[in-house]
This record gives structure tokens, sequence and C-alpha cells, in this order.
């Protein structure tokens, strides 16, 4: 039997602690070894014993959690969940969390429907698993006592493919991307890299609701290519890359010759939403051959089914190398299936964007 992963819950609330441990305490992989009300009181924790993965709250007193992390990240590296409550102006808050080195955000936990709930409770328990498999770089069950939800896959969002449908090769390539734990900074070095004329990139990352505007703005003030966070019907242009909206599914749909995005509402796929699978499915469907599927850094098999249908489709696929992959979870089981034609590492998947563009 597998060692559970031991977590330290840092925030300033006690109803969150109570719930938090409450949350992560029913999973069999996770043991709550403590908590703490701020950073002070966590550092001593740490004394005392050193936990595998720290979830973090980003406000609260005597030291805010960012300089907490920064502190923590170059004296001694912890993997770090930023648990926070998200909204449009603290997102950018939130990215500077990432960009310090946390793992991941999810959002706190709070009252809400009996799914919402479930929902919650499963990705939360995800992202400290994922955190504890997570290469680190040091810089300069839940409330309602059910089980988790059934792990639902593309059929419930887009129909299993039909052979020969897919559109044959023509000349204008659309680029689809999946990635999760780790894929923030790992899609900045991506697009940084892209120059204007790059064909046309639709990206699924998983993150929360609320933080992928903040996220696309930053990207796009530091890239060549338009980057922005994709609104149902936006059209799929080259030199500009649209990302996924928080807590919605993305795909891939076609009018004549031209690409654009479909936003939709719909279950968890592959406990995740948006889900990479449902992209790679509508890709495989809608682009065919002239579809680039590349899977990235994460940790599951979101993205690995999906990714197969759009090679069986006649697309161009790769996977991210287990070497600079954060967490080498989705390329791993995406290499398995034998989805992807090629393994690359981070910094060629630029040129692979280029060649087959």
């Amino acid at each position: 039997m597998a060692t559970p992963v031991k977590v330290l819950i840092v925030d300033d609330s006690a109803s969150v602690r109570e719930a938090m441990s409450a949350i992560l305490a029913e999973d069999p992989d996770i043991e709550v070894i403590g908590t703490a009300s701020d950073p002070f009181v966590a550092a001593r924790r740490m004394q005392e014993r050193v936990p595998d993965v720290i979830t973090l709250d980003v406000e609260m007193p005597r030291m805010d959690g960012i300089t907490f992390l920064r502190k923590l990240m170059s004296q001694h590296p912890i993997p770090v969940v930023i648990c926070s409550s998200l909204t449009e102006e603290g997102s950018e808050t939130l990215m500077q969390a990432l960009a310090a080195g946390a793992v991941e955000v999810i959002l706190k936990p709070k009252m809400g429907t009996k799914q919402f709930l479930m929902e919650t409770r499963v990705r939360i328990c995800d992202a400290v698993k994922a955190a504890a498999a997570a290469r680190l770089k040091r810089l300069p069950k839940g409330a309602d006592g059910g089980g988790p939800p059934p792990k639902l896959n593309a059929d419930v969002m887009v129909p299993p493919p039909v052979a020969g449908k897919a559109m044959a090769r023509t000349t204008e390539r659309v680029v689809c991307i999946g990635a999760s734990t780790g894929g923030t900074e790992s899609l900045r070095l991506v697009l940084q890299e892209l120059p204007e004329n790059c064909p046309g990139i639709v990206v699924v990352q998983h993150m929360p609701e609320k933080f992928t505007a903040a996220f696309a703005r930053r990207l796009n003030g530091l890239c060549a290519v338009t980057v922005k966070e994709a609104e149902d019907g936006d059209p799929v242009l080259r030199g500009h890359a649209l990302i996924a909206p928080g807590n919605r599914h993305l795909l891939l749909q076609r009018s004549g010759a031209r690409y654009h995005v479909a936003i939709k509402d719909g279950p968890l796929v592959n406990r995740h939403r948006p889900s990479v699978d449902v992209l790679f499915r509508s890709a495989a469907q809608t682009a065919g051959a002239n579809g680039v599927g590349i899977i990235m850094t994460g940790m599951g098999d979101d993205g690995a089914r999906g990714l197969l249908e759009m090679r069986e489709a006649g697309a161009r696929t790769f996977a991210q190398d287990e070497e600079t992959c954060v967490v080498f979870g989705m390329p791993k089981e995406a290499i398995r299936l034998g989805a992807a034609e090629k393994t690359v590492p981070l910094g060629a998947v630029p040129w692979e964007i280029m060649k087959a563009g």
C-alpha cells in the first residue's frame, strides 16, 4: 500500500481549515498532519513534521501567502496548492502565486449544491495528489458522505467519432493543446516562442473559473501572438491563441473552411471542466488531418483518448517528455495508448507547431 500524502493546511479561517480537513481526510491516499492559522504557525508545525504538500491561503494576518510561498520555495521547496476564494480582482495575485512556485490553484470549499460539493472534493484531492508528484525547482470523500462522482468521458459532450467523417487535409492547420498541473508556466514558455504568423491555437488548461481571463491577459502581454480567453463563436485565426474559460468546456467547430470555438456547460469529463478530451475529440471530428494535438504536463489521463482519436483521424500528435514535465501523468497515458506519434521536450514544442503548420 502506498504511503499517504502528508498535508499541512494553512488558512486563517477556522471553518475553512475544518472543511479542508474533512474533505482531505476522506481520501485514503491523503493524511492531514496538521493545520495552521498563518505562516508563522505553519513554520512551527513544519519543525515537528515536514508535509509532502501544503495547501495555502493568500490573504492571512502577519504574513501573506505569496510572501510565505516565496520564502518556502527559496529555502525549503515543498509543493504548494493555493486554496483561495477566486475573484476577477484577485486573479492577478494568484498569477503571482503560480510564478512564485505554486503547483496548482483551487477554489476554497464553500456551501453549495450537492454537485458543487462533490466536484470541489474531487478537485481538491486530485490537486493535492498531483502536487505531491510535482518536480520542484528552488527559486532565487466529502461533506455529503457520498462517494466520488462517476468519472465521465467525452461521450457526455461530443458523440464518439465516426470513421471516415473527419475533414480531409487542406492547407490550414489548427493546433489544440491540453495541459494541467504545471501547465501555466509551460504554456507561457511555448507561446512566447511562437511568431505572429503561427497556426491558430486552442488551449484547454485545467484551471478555475474567473482565473483564465487574467491568465490570458498575462500571456497576451508577453507573447507576439494574440492570446485571449475564448468566447462562444470566437474564430480560430493564425497568430491567435484561445484559452478555454474556467469551468466551461471548449469544442472546436467548423463552418465551411473556417474554424471557431463553442463554449458549453456540462458535467465534469475525466473529473475536469474544461476537459482536454472534449477539445481533442471535437478536433478529431472537425479538423481531422488538419489538426495538431499536443498533450503537456498534468496528472491523470484527461486528453489521452482524445489525442488517440486525433491521431486516428490523421492529425499530427505530440506528447511532452517526462524530463520537462512538472507531472508526467497525462503525457504518459497518451504515450501508453499510442496516441502520440512523437515525444518532445518542452523547448521543442514551438518548433513542432511551426513545422506542422
